[in-house]
């Protein structure tokens, strides 16, 4: 049986931060406010889709005790060295999805915006994606309302 090395794992880590990654986020259904839904592996989209974030930063990290980054699989720590972790960081601005439920994120790599949309625009609608790149993350969650003068923040660790 063949083993994925440490060199192999951060060779993969690397390439992916090379990539525009995008943070999408949806309603989902409001049947899951009792109870969340499995996550299955085979899935590709978003069940009801409302918006994208573009990464604010997409670095290394490491296992580290003492790490200010804290996600449900443990503490890291940001390093500028290659490592098999990536930290993934999304903040939304104030106005992305107000009044909406969230109930689903997933990372998506290869997102991409339509060609009249500028440079420096972060946040996408569907509407303005041609492509929605593929989903290499989900997250099904308790709704989370997004309420006027709130930014959130999302930030995940993906381990290879």
């Amino acid at each position: 049986m063949a083993t994925l090395t440490l060199q192999g794992r951060k060779a993969l880590a690397r390439l992916m931060q090379q990539q525009a990654i995008y943070l999408a986020w949806g309603k989902g259904e409001s049947s899951w406010d009792n109870t969340l839904p499995p996550t299955p592996t085979n899935t590709t989209q978003l069940t009801n889709l409302i918006g994208y974030r573009k990464a604010k930063q997409i670095r290394f990290c490491e296992p580290d005790e003492q790490g200010e980054i804290q996600v449900p699989t443990g503490k890291f720590k940001l390093t500028d060295v290659v490592s098999q972790h990536l930290y993934c960081q999304f903040t939304y601005d104030f106005e992305d999805g107000l009044g909406e439920h969230i109930r689903e994120l997933g990372l998506m790599l290869g997102t991409t915006p339509s060609a009249e949309i500028p440079a420096g625009q972060y946040y996408l609608t569907p509407d303005e994606v041609v492509d929605t790149g593929e989903l290499i993350l989900l997250e099904h969650r308790p709704a989370l309302f997004r309420d006027q003068g709130v930014r959130e923040t999302f930030e995940f660790v993906i381990s290879f």
